[in-house]
């Protein structure tokens, strides 16, 4: 809202509009910052077996990231998730969230994360002001669960969650991709393990996003209707009206202080209300998860700098905090808007599904 005085001399408030509005009527006030597109992990439905990662030069540095951030926040966004890959493997990637947490405007700073470096970072991260946090995991079995992440150990991983517990965060979720032959088996015991800590979780569909080593997404991909049957028949759900940034619909447990939630891309489409876009750790603006819709911000903000003096990492980001925003950067963000699709199309045979891996997309 602003106020102004009319000629009477009266206070008039007036709604202030929205500075982000795509083609469609839709809002834009939540924004996905990919920091890096490397993890510790090989997820199967994330990664294949063996990766080619983007060379060093292509990577935007901790302050371009910066700055992204801060213009989307000058632009009225509310929400900045950090996501990846595996955000918390980025060197000196504290200096980028302790200088988001500091951005005026910023309601909530959000993380995704596949949990095993959070025995060391859960405190940093809660003390620099990330206000919610996604923990992925998909399964409880220690074989299982290294068959499907190829590197990652579950005790890394329930260590960090119990860690991130013990940090106050305002809410922590559990992230779990259902998969046939993979997990399918382990709905209610995944659901079990998040009521009885108190924490939220939340059920995805996996996504045609690029192209599988281990298995065809076709034969794997496993319905959130039939997941929610499942839940059901040991838990009585309500559905709520709760919502958060992103694209979770939720029911609670009666009693309960756990939220069961479902992205469901496949079953349900959810794009009419979609309210957020992403950054690839290139700078690549993605106005859609779905499709190839994009712009290049990684141009706009190397514009007339020389490469060879360009900072690989940024070390004193504090330094930076105060230097404006490129106009140019904001009128290209604000311009993007109107790429933003109606839809995405996943899985429609006459439409070319995306190629990029979704350490590629950004989580």
């Amino acid at each position: 809202m602003s106020t102004h005085i009319d000629t009477h001399n009266h206070v008039v408030t007036t709604p202030v509009q929205p500075k982000l509005v795509d083609k469609f009527g839709r809002h834009i006030d939540y924004v996905r910052l990919s920091v890096t597109d490397r993890c510790d992990f090989r997820c199967v439905y994330c990664m294949t077996e063996e990766m080619t990662f983007l060379p060093r030069k292509d990577v935007l540095t901790l302050e371009e990231i910066y700055q992204v951030g801060r213009a989307f926040t000058e632009l009225g966004v509310s929400r900045l998730r950090l996501t990846g890959g595996e955000p918390l493997v980025r060197n000196n990637v504290m200096a980028l969230v302790q200088a988001l947490g500091r951005l005026p405007g910023l309601r909530e700073l959000l993380l995704t994360t596949n949990g095993a470096q959070l025995v060391q970072m859960a405190g940093p991260l809660r003390d620099a002001g990330v206000n919610r946090i996604n923990i992925s995991i998909d399964s409880l079995d220690a074989d299982r669960f290294k068959r499907i992440t190829r590197t990652g150990r579950l005790d890394k991983v329930l260590a960090g969650i119990e860690a991130a517990r013990n940090c106050n965060f305002d809410r922590i979720r559990l992230n779990t991709v259902i998969m046939k032959g993979y997990n399918d088996d382990e709905v209610i015991r995944l659901t079990d393990y998040a009521v009885e800590r108190g924490l939220d979780i939340a059920f995805i569909e996996e996504m045609p996003l690029g192209q599988a080593s281990d298995h065809l997404r076709e034969d794997t991909v496993c319905s959130n209707d039939w997941v929610l049957e499942q839940i059901q028949q040991r838990y009585t759900l309500q559905s709520t009206s709760d919502s958060t940034a992103g694209p979770s619909r939720y029911y609670q447990i009666p009693g309960e202080r756990s939220r069961i939630g479902f992205i469901s891309p496949m079953s349900h489409n959810f794009c009419g209300d979609c309210n957020r876009v992403r950054m690839t750790v290139e700078g690549r603006l993605l106005l859609c998860l779905g499709n190839e819709h994009s712009a290049d911000l990684r141009k706009i903000l190397r514009a007339g700098i020389d490469e060879n003096t360009r900072k690989d990492e940024l070390a004193q980001l504090e330094v930076s905090e105060d230097l404006p925003v490129s106009g140019e950067l904001k009128t290209a963000i604000i311009a993007a808007m109107d790429l933003k699709p109606e839809r995405h199309h996943f899985y429609e045979n006459d439409y070319a599904q995306p190629v990029r891996l979704m350490n590629m997309t950004g989580g």
